[in-house]
């Protein structure tokens, strides 16, 4: 039997037609954010927040925000994946359940504040580089929770990130960096479409 880790990987779909007649409880929702953020983040950062959109009245918002995608009103959430800004001053929080746990040496709190302030600080690019890859693993740990759950996900880029960021609150730190559509998939779906052969892709040195 196939390993059901690669299985999903290997038969995951974009979906865009989802079946707009089935929802999500809300502990399925939570469950989902709970799950994406076991991704890995730079100096346990955690530097990311979750928007579940699920009523009709955000879901309107939602999608004139993102040019008027059908997938965003029809599935049961769609979850708008943010990366905020790191910054040092939240490490004490961050680290301390590691230390009161027993596998964290205290001294080390101080030395990944010092190392996350010098890394960022003054560095507008390395801060939203960050920002971005902390979303998009929490974004892709969210969408293998989904498969996990015989949920179908459609990842978007089409948005307008300032109105996202306006009609939703986003924070000054905050950037909105993918939608994840999650619900029931309908038919008509696409099959995953071909990848390039991995000789195009790899280099081994």
């Amino acid at each position: 039997m196939k390993n059901p880790i690669i299985a999903a990987i290997e038969s995951r779909v974009s979906t865009n037609l989802f079946d707009a007649d089935k929802a999500l409880t809300d502990e399925q929702i939570e469950e989902l954010a709970r799950l994406a953020t076991r991704a890995p983040t730079a100096y346990n950062l955690q530097n990311w927040r979750f928007i579940a959109v699920r009523t009709a009245e955000a879901k309107a918002r939602l999608r004139a925000a993102a040019y008027g995608q059908a997938k965003v009103t029809e599935a049961a959430v769609t979850y708008i994946v943010c990366g905020q800004l790191p910054s040092h001053t939240v490490m004490d929080g961050r680290l301390r359940p590691s230390v009161e746990a027993g596998f964290m040496p205290a001294t080390m709190v101080g030395a990944w504040a010092e190392a996350v302030e010098s890394t960022y600080g003054d560095n507008p690019q390395m801060q939203r580089d960050e920002a971005v890859r902390t979303a998009t693993l929490g974004a892709a740990f969210l969408m293998f929770a989904a498969e996990a759950y015989g949920l179908a996900t459609g990842p978007m880029v089409g948005f307008d990130p300032t109105a996202v960021a306006r009609q939703f609150g986003l924070a000054a730190d905050e950037i909105p960096v993918v939608l994840i559509a999650v619900g029931y998939a309908r038919e008509g779906n696409w099959p995953q479409k071909p990848r390039l052969p991995v000789s195009h892709v790899l280099e081994t040195i």
